[in-house]
């Protein structure tokens, strides 16, 4: 049985961490997948051992983890690597594999175009980041 972790970088902000948890249950309901975990860096919870660790005891036996990172970064090339290291190490039989970040993903432009067409965001959907990143259409 595989499966599948949305690992993510996490946030102090539980409300960013819910956003991801929701993904990872579309993700499990669109694919027909029984079982899906998000899974966090730092910030939200489970950590990834944690989360292997679950998928392990329902009796999971290859696990695919889904970067839920836009690109190739420090995380993804040191943090990563470490992590998937130590899971199989802790679990020796589980076959655990990882796929490439969302950077270069034809759904990509798809989104960014979706987005752009939208037009600015109100101030109430993006609260603090308003201020820093104002929205204005050219």
């Amino acid at each position: 049985m595989t499966g599948y972790v949305v690992f993510a970088h996490g946030s102090s902000v539980e409300s960013a961490n819910e956003a991801v948890r929701s993904v990872a249950l579309e993700m499990a309901h669109a694919g027909g997948y029984a079982q899906v975990i998000a899974a966090f860096l730092e910030g939200g919870r489970p950590d990834l051992s944690s989360a292997v660790g679950e998928l392990a005891s329902r009796g999971v036996s290859h696990i695919v983890v889904v970067p839920y990172f836009l690109t190739l970064g420090l995380h993804l090339q040191r943090d990563l690597p470490r992590l998937i290291g130590e899971a199989r190490t802790e679990h020796p039989g589980l076959e655990i594999e990882v796929t490439p970040p969302l950077d270069g993903h034809p759904a990509m432009v798809e989104a960014l175009l979706d987005r752009a067409r939208t037009g600015p965001a109100r101030p109430s959907d993006i609260a603090s980041v308003s201020s820093t990143f104002p929205c204005t259409r050219s």
